[in-house]
């Protein structure tokens, strides 16, 4: 999944920049010693590495490998070199003599395709299994909750929470568990009339002896549990379901990641290659004891996969467009900064704030990696054996 995700992602970069005639010397999908490889036409080396976790595109002239923007002396050593080897008209087809509007374009283009890639999936998904989903309406409240010392009753409606539209109970339970210990503003309809409540979700362990004891959210007190919706797609309505998930899960995100800079999560629930391996692993063991057929459990695990695919390139393509120089963010950036100020930034600048990013993006998947065995349970057990 991973090397399909980065490998369209990479396409993007490519897409793009063949657009503007942009000369690229490799694509590879996977990284380290090449096992295969091929030249097009074009001059694009087309390789298959041995290590299948991403790839890369590698454009004409771009020796550094962190596609940092050369000095104005570089810029002008490589406009001579290029010019005594391939001609005055060449320059214009390497990536560094691009205009910067080009070069944000073929950068932006990565992330840009993972939500492509996610949109495309979900329609698919959206258009076989149609769309099936329980109404966000309260069937009970719990007594002494949240919820019943705010006033709702039987029979509510969640329309919105903090300004966010609500169709389905899994909506209004996801933005319930974003907002643990926040005062937070639920538009209702009670009996054909709109009313608007303020609750403050009390934090809970979202599953107690369950696969993930640490993870904790919001809880309410209501419960939801109603009778289940279905209905059928068309191409052009999976399209639009496809989308508004797409970018739900983004807005997901990024109230998760506000809430960590405003202190109010500790960010335990941000996960990486295990904990996303863990998932995969949990799926297929769960759908494995399900008595149906094989074909249906087949059938049902491919689209489930499908969908985790699809919320593992959003989770790239979010991941990609933060500002840390290391990264697509990063690029755009200094490619704005470049724009607005029309000063080159220094190779000194770039180095060190290559550095701090490095340093910041190692720290994210450390601590994302364990955050993974935390939430196994793996760091409990191996204390238990000391203990």
């Amino acid at each position: 999944m991973i090397s399909l995700i980065v490998s369209f992602h990479e396409l993007g970069h490519f897409s793009v920049a063949r657009l503007f005639k942009t000369r690229v010397e490799r694509f590879s999908v996977g990284f380290g010693k090449i096992l295969l490889r091929k030249r097009d036409k074009n001059g694009v080396e087309w390789c298959l590495s041995a290590l299948p976790l991403g790839g890369y595109v590698k454009f004409a002239g771009d020796e550094n490998i962190t596609s940092m923007m050369p000095s104005p002396e570089e810029m002008e050593a490589s406009r001579i070199a290029i010019t005594e080897r391939e001609g005055a008209a060449a320059v214009k087809d390497y990536y560094h003599f691009k205009p910067l509007w080009q070069k944000f374009l073929i950068i932006l283009a990565g992330p840009a395709f993972n939500f492509i890639l996610a949109i495309g999936i979900l329609t698919i998904v959206f258009w076989v299994m149609g769309d099936s989903y329980v109404p966000a309406r309260i069937m009970r409240v719990v007594p002494d909750s949240p919820a019943a010392a705010a006033g709702f009753l039987p029979g509510d409606m969640i329309l919105s929470v903090d300004g966010r539209d609500v169709r389905s109970r899994e909506d209004a339970r996801l933005m319930i568990v974003l907002r643990a210990d926040t005062a937070t503003r639920f538009d209702i309809d009670r009996s054909g009339k709109h009313l608007t409540l303020t609750a403050t979700p009390r934090r809970v362990a979202l599953e107690p002896g369950g696969p993930n004891p640490n993870a904790t959210g919001g809880q309410l007190g209501i419960d939801m549990n109603g009778p289940e919706v279905e209905v059928p797609l068309n191409p052009l309505q999976a399209l639009v379901a496809g989308n508004a998930q797409t970018w739900k899960a983004l807005d997901t995100n990024l109230t998760y990641i506000s809430r960590i800079f405003t202190g109010k999560e500790n960010g335990n629930q941000i996960g990486g290659i295990v904990g996303m391996t863990k998932a995969a692993g949990d799926v297929t063991v769960a759908y494995s004891q399900v008595k149906a057929p094989l074909w249906q459990i087949a059938y049902n695990l491919f689209f489930t996969y499908l969908q985790y695919m699809a919320y593992i390139s959003i989770g790239v393509g979010f991941l990609n467009l933060l500002p840390i120089p290391a990264l697509d963010g990063g690029h755009l950036a200094f490619i704005l900064w470049q724009g607005v100020t029309k000063k080159t930034i220094s190779a000194g600048f770039q180095n060190a704030a290559f550095r701090i990013a490095i340093v910041l993006v190692l720290g994210l998947m450390l601590f994302a990696f364990w955050n993974d065995i935390n939430n196994i349970g793996l760091t409990k057990f191996i204390g238990g054996l000391f203990s």
